[in-house]
């Protein structure tokens, strides 16, 4: 499609067509050509609420797919010490290295967040998971898992709504609930009262507390090629004692399991070995 350049607050945001790959390229081709429509130019009110109410001004704190980061200036303004930065697009990295020059309150990291590897008391979730393939979803709340400390919260805004096409790419409170569910304790999951004006009636408020009793593991799957399949596979492994959720990518290629503890491999392929076309392996962070 042709370039769109949208107000602050609107969250149409795709240069080009939606089906390259959402990389490093096409993120940094957005700050290029300054095509940014999902740019509060502020943050959000819940945010700054939210922020507000945090005592220890020394907690680690992560803003992935930071973009312009605002709330990183607020954190900065209210006293935090332990800030860290992450985005993809090289050419706001250096922006933003060249903004907080000298300050050893934050930290900026050029990179892929699911290759990051720290703990975080807070991570802040500001238009990051919306970014992404909704094939990236399990990984998502692995990776989260993996970089929070105990009882660690995961707290900012998703869409409560669907898109047409993406970036951004939405959801409801139903499906987050599924996808997040024994991985977190729901703290609050809730219609967003305070959004931006941009956002209105269209966002939910989350606060998502590690849930440090559950395994959480991620692994690649081979063989499922629609629903139904998938569906038959997912219950099947549910069924196994300590299992407590699990989901399946959208393509059928990843699959995350939460249980009281890991299971061992072996347990899970004999559970699918019905279909001798089924294999399942393990991802390591």
């Amino acid at each position: 499609m042709n370039e769109q350049k949208g107000k602050k607050g609107d969250v149409e945001c795709c240069v080009v067509s939606c089906e390259r790959p959402l990389d490093e390229k096409y993120w940094n081709d957005q700050y290029q050509s300054n095509t940014t429509g999902w740019d509060l130019g502020d943050i959000s009110p819940p945010l700054k609420e939210y922020i507000d109410t945090i005592e220890n001004k020394n907690a680690g704190i992560l803003i992935p797919g930071c973009g312009n980061s605002y709330e990183a200036e607020y954190l900065l303004s209210k006293g935090f010490t332990d800030i860290t930065l992450i985005d993809i697009a090289p050419l706001l990295v250096e922006k933003l290295r060249q903004k907080y020059a000298g300050n050893s309150n934050i930290k900026i990291v050029h990179g892929d967040f699911f290759e990051h590897q720290m703990k975080y008391d807070f991570i802040i979730e500001q238009t990051f998971f919306c970014a992404l393939p909704p094939v990236l979803r399990q990984r998502y709340v692995w990776k989260m898992h993996q970089l929070l400390n105990e009882n660690g919260v995961l707290f900012g805004v998703l869409f409560n709504r669907t898109f047409d096409k993406g970036p951004p790419f939405g959801g409801n409170q139903k499906e987050y609930e599924m996808l997040f569910e024994s991985a977190f304790e729901f703290i609050k999951i809730e219609n967003c009262e305070k959004s931006f004006a941009a956002r209105a009636n269209t966002e939910l408020w989350i606060e998502l507390k590690r849930n440090t009793n559950s395994s959480v593991n991620l692994y690649t799957f081979d063989g499922i090629v629609c629903n139904g399949c998938m569906e038959t596979v997912t219950d099947k492994l549910r069924e196994m004692d300590g299992v407590l959720n699990v989901s399946m990518s959208n393509d059928f290629s990843e699959l995350l399991i939460v249980s009281k503890k890991e299971i061992v491999l072996q347990h899970l392929q004999s559970q699918i070995a019905y279909d001798a076309k089924y294999r399942i392996l393990k991802i390591n962070s």
